[in-house]
This record gives structure tokens, C-alpha cells and sequence, in this order.
């Protein structure tokens, strides 16, 4: 049956999937169950066979499938269409983030642009194969899963399904991934990696009426900082340049510290945000940056470094060169667009390439509207897009 995109839209971005981003916080706007219950009932509805693995509580992925003409043990093609449940958080927003509004073309709202746009291209087209399929169609793989903005262990729980040979509907390791993003109909093949960490100065507490019989964290940290960005300025951006991705960055991005203003403070914390070109390798990249931030003149190893909590790899474009030129001809066709880029964000694709996959990123709506205080997709890339994805399937992938 047919799907109407534009409502489909509106129920997603309808139903808050916010993921916590590692905060201590509650509520019924957080987790990814209620979209999960909805693709649930829209895959049955669609008589799409499907499957829930659950990844954490109230965090499942979702998977249905749509079986090829001919079948994958006879030597058919397997296409993964994935994107992510979740959303950011909604902090600061200036629009009613769950209340889908409809202007000048454009659908606001959480979620809209980064990623319930781009799910529902995929599931509009997935719906029109079930009515009209070619005769070489391939077994589409629908997966949507969870916690894409803070760790991507969804899509690390999807590999899983081939890496390890788990029972599921996944016929075997797919051939090809298209990933879900905002890229404005065009197509990303490369794209950096993240490894982020903690760092910690320790001090003494006292009154701050008497501060000399303490020792402040926070001016231990201080000087940490001016370290990193003496790296963010001058060995990040020193790394050779990658053709697709640009230079090698650093930030840090969050601070916390003390109990009081009348209290010496005896610790300081900053999160550190180190985003990995495709040449590089995280594991390194965090080496290199503590050891720089350690001898730095006035740090002299009196901070602590913990091991990374997030190491998201890099898209590297060595495997994907056949797939993005059928998708981009597919697009240019379609809308005039689909040229081949590199981003400097992250996204699933790179976890499903780790696994054998040849992914590419592809999707509706700008990044520049992600993540923003009144987040919007323009709705005729929407459909653009859904048809892209269509034809891409039909014409012989």
C-alpha cells in the first residue's frame, strides 16, 4: 500500500525518542520504545515480516525484511536500508519539539531533519516495492535502530547479526548499505570518526574564606586547557589532510567543577572531543593528544585521563566507489543532485563498513538544520528522496 510520507513524518516527530547523551535524567520524552512500537505496527501492517532486538532497556532495533525476486542462497542481492531511532535532546528549543508544524513547506519539529526524515524516504520506498517490485529486485533489509548519537551501539548490536551468525531475518552479511543522514541529496562516502574522553584535576577543598589551605582544581585545570588548545590550534590541524574530510580537529566541549562559590574546589572535569580522519586510527589519535597535553608546560602530568567513552571509527571511501556512483546517477537523475562529499561528522556507516559492508550516507534535509533549536525538513526532498531510494532499487543494484 502506498505511504503517505508527510504523515508518517508527522507521527514520528510526534513520538519523542530523545536518547539521554550519557546525562542522569527521566522521563517519558527519552528512549526510542515509542517509534519502535510504531514501525512495529506499520511493518505489520505493510505484511513485512520483522524482528525486535533489544540492545538496552526500553532500546530495541527493529528489522523487517522484503524478500528479493531472487533469493539471496541463489545468488540474489541484499540491500540494508538503516537509520537511527533516536533524536538529540530538546534543550533550548524555541518550537514545541514533539508538535509537528507545517510551513513554507517545511515539516518542524525533533527529529524531522536528523533522521525521521530520512527513515520515512526509506520506508516509502520499501512500501512501494511491496506493490511494484522489478524482477531482478534484491532482499531489502529495513533496520532502524537505537542510540546513534551516543555511541552507536545500535548499529554495533545490527553487525552483530551477520559478524557472529546470529538467528535473525538478516539472510546474511548485505552486499550494500545506504545509511540515513541529512545530505541534502547528495552522497557522503567519507566521513571522520570520534574519540572522546574525560580528563580530571584533583585538588584540596577549603574555605573559600581561607583558600590558601586548599588547593584549587579548577586552576589546575586552566592550565590543561590552555594544552588543549594549543593542540586544537597547532597538532590537529598539523595531520595530513584528508581529500574528502578536511583537517584533523579538537574541542572541548563541557566543563564541571566545585561544590560552592565558598568552597576551594577539589575537582574539575572536562569532555574532550577529538574528531579522527579515515587515515587515522583512534586509538592512536588519543595517545598522541594525552601525551602532548601531559608535557605541556604547566601540566606536568597532573591530570587524569580516562579511557575514551565513545570511539566512533571514520567512513573511509576505498569500498564504496561502485555504490556511490549508482546511487549519485540514480539522484542526479531524480533531483540534479546526488554528488559524492565528505563530512566531518559521524554517523552508522562507518560501523556497518567495519563489518564488510559497502556503505554510503544519503538523505534528505541540510545538516545545518540538525540538532537545531527549530529543526526542519523541506518536504520535497522528502519525496525526492523516496524516490531515489526507489529507483536506486529498481534500475539494478
Amino acid at each position: 500500500m502506498p505511504l503517505d510520507l508527510t504523515r508518517t513524518l508527522a507521527d514520528l516527530v510526534s513520538l519523542p525518542s530523545v536518547n539521554p547523551m550519557g546525562r542522569d535524567v527521566s522521563g517519558d520524552i527519552y528512549f526510542e520504545h515509542r517509534v519502535t512500537d510504531y514501525l512495529q505496527q506499520l511493518f505489520t501492517r505493510l505484511g513485512l515480516p520483522w524482528q525486535r532486538h533489544t540492545v538496552a532497556p526500553q532500546r530495541d532495533n527493529i528489522i523487517a525484511k522484503l524478500d528479493g525476486k531472487v533469493r539471496p542462497e541463489q545468488g540474489g542481492k541484499v540491500v540494508l536500508l538503516e537509520a537511527h531511532q533516536d533524536t538529540v535532546p530538546i534543550d533550548g528549543m524555541i518550537i514545541d519539539p514533539f508538535k509537528p508544524d507545517i510551513k513554507d513547506g517545511r515539516m518542524y519539529g525533533r527529529g524531522s531533519c536528523d533522521i525521521k526524515g530520512g527513515m520515512v524516504a526509506m520506508l516509502g520506498a520499501l512500501a512501494r516495492l511491496i506493490e511494484k517490485r522489478p524482477d531482478d529486485c534484491p532482499t531489502v533489509i529495513m533496520a532502524c535502530t537505537v542510540n546513534e548519537e551516543h555511541g552507536f551501539s545500535g548499529a554495533t548490536a545490527l553487525t552483530k547479526l551477520w559478524l557472529e551468525q546470529r538467528d535473525s531475518i538478516v539472510p546474511r552479511r548485505p552486499d550494500m548499505a545506504v545509511i540515513a543522514e541529512p545530505t541534502s541529496l547528495n552522497v557522503v562516502i567519507a566521513h571522520k570518526g570520534t574519540v572522546r574522553w574525560r580528563a580530571t584535576t584533583r585538588g584540596r577543598a577549603a574555605h573559600s574564606s581561607q583558600p590558601h589551605l586548599g588547593e584549587n582544581a579548577i586552576y589546575k585545570m586552566s592550565r590543561v586547557l590552555q594544552a588543549f588548545e594549543a593542540y586544537a590550534r597547532d597538532v590537529a590541524p598539523a595531520q595530513p589532510e584528508h581529500k574528502w574530510c578536511g583537517k584533523a580537529t579538537l574541542s572541548v566541549g563541557l566543563i564541571s567543577g566545585g561544590i560552592s562559590v565558598n568552597t576551594v574546589p577539589d575537582r574539575c572535569t572536562i569532555e574532550i572531543d577529538r574528531r579522527v580522519l579515515p587515515t587515522e586510527n583512534p586509538a592512536d589519535v588519543y595517545k598522541q593528544a594525552v601525551e602532548f597535553i601531559n608535557r605541556f608546560p604547566g601540566v606536568d602530568g597532573a591530570v587524569e585521563h580516562e579511557s575514551p567513552f565513545i570511539q566512533g571509527p571514520s567512513l573511509p571511501d576505498t569500498d564504496n566507489g561502485d555504490l556511490a556512483a549508482k546511487l549519485g546517477a540514480v539522484a542526479a537523475d531524480v533531483c540534479g543532485r546526488g554528488k559524492q562529499m565528505g563530512v566531518p561528522y559521524g554517523t552508522d556507516a562507518s560501523t556497518i563498513a567495519r563489518s564488510g559492508v559497502p556503505s554510503v550516507v544519503f538523505g534528505p534535509g541540510s545538516i545545518d538544520q540538525a540538532h537545531t533549536i527549530d529543526e526542519w525538513l523541506p518536504l520535497d526532498e522528502l519525496t525526492q528522496a523516496s524516490e531515489v531510494l526507489y529507483q536506486f532499487i529498481c534500475r539494478g543494484v
